[in-house]
């Protein structure tokens, strides 16, 4: 079939990439409600402009955090994870106090979880959403010519997405829109997921998994970036980030201690290599 690790077995390839089985219900169910906790708690009192609808389309909202009245900052795009059918912008503000506090403006979209939405439709709305900040980011207090852009695991993929060549023109944004990006534990080669549970949401066949893996797809302009992972990840995802990492010229960050789930966490710490990775970037 051509792809790495299609020689695997089923089982051995589920071992690869189902995270969820490795971490175990019960530390799985704590990394997922620390999600919303630690949002919450990051943005209780924030300054921002929750619930903003930026695509017409699908009428999904995104989340504005930290942008200050007559400033105007750099922005952080998040797009969170959840195998790209669970989660919401909700989960995923838990670093908006932080950056706040370091002059960083957050933006958390919600897109259309599958399988209400196809793969291409949800690819389509992180691309507007990162659009809607070009297009709107000052009259929110955000500069448009410093966004970057970063996810966790389905979020990675979907930060590959906005790094790739060919989108940008049918959206009204410069080829450089996004400045860098910072990708935790993503898919960047969808292949394998074809042979995966997550098909059955997905429906992915191998020609459109190719089109929709920023591993395969190409680019003129490399956007900087560090491809971070965690040192206790699934096997799977150590492998797509060493890969996308050498293909795309980026930087590799292995975090060591860290899993599949709480890697990304860290980006609420500002002495964490996850935040001073992300700063740099700036």
């Amino acid at each position: 079939m051509g792809w790495p690790g299609a020689e695997l077995g089923d089982e051995e390839l589920d071992v690869a990439y189902n995270v969820q089985r490795k971490a175990g219900p019960e530390l799985f169910a704590r990394h997922i409600a620390a999600y919303r906790e630690l949002s919450a708690a990051a943005t209780d009192g924030l300054p921002g402009f929750p619930g903003v609808r930026y695509d017409e389309r699908s009428g999904e909202l995104l989340d504005v955090w930290g942008a200050v009245p007559g400033e105007t900052r750099p922005v952080f795009v998040f797009l969170h994870g959840g195998y790209w059918r669970a989660l919401s912008r909700h989960d995923s503000a838990f670093m908006a106090r932080t950056l706040h506090e370091h002059g960083i403006a957050t933006v958390v979209p919600d897109y259309t979880l599958a399988p209400a939405a196809t793969l291409e439709e949800i690819v389509r709305q992180v691309r507007a959403a990162v659009a809607w900040v070009h297009r709107n980011g000052r009259a929110h207090g955000l500069d448009p010519d410093r966004i970057v852009v970063g996810g966790s695991s389905a979020g990675g993929h979907l930060t590959g997405m906005t790094m790739v060549d060919g989108w940008q023109d049918a959206f009204g944004v410069p080829a450089d829109a996004v400045k860098a990006a910072l990708p935790f534990s993503g898919l960047f080669d969808l292949r394998p997921m074809t042979r995966l549970y997550v098909n059955e949401w997905l429906d992915l066949d191998e020609p459109r998994a190719a089109a929709l893996s920023p591993l395969l797809l190409p680019a003129a302009r490399r956007v900087p970036a560090v491809v971070a992972v965690a040192e206790h990840d699934g096997t799977g995802f150590l492998d797509q980030a060493g890969r996308f990492a050498a293909h795309w010229g980026a930087d590799t960050l292995v975090v060591p201690g860290r899993d599949h789930y709480d890697v990304v966490l860290d980006l609420a710490d500002p002495e964490s290599a996850a935040a001073k990775a992300l700063f740099a970037l700036f």
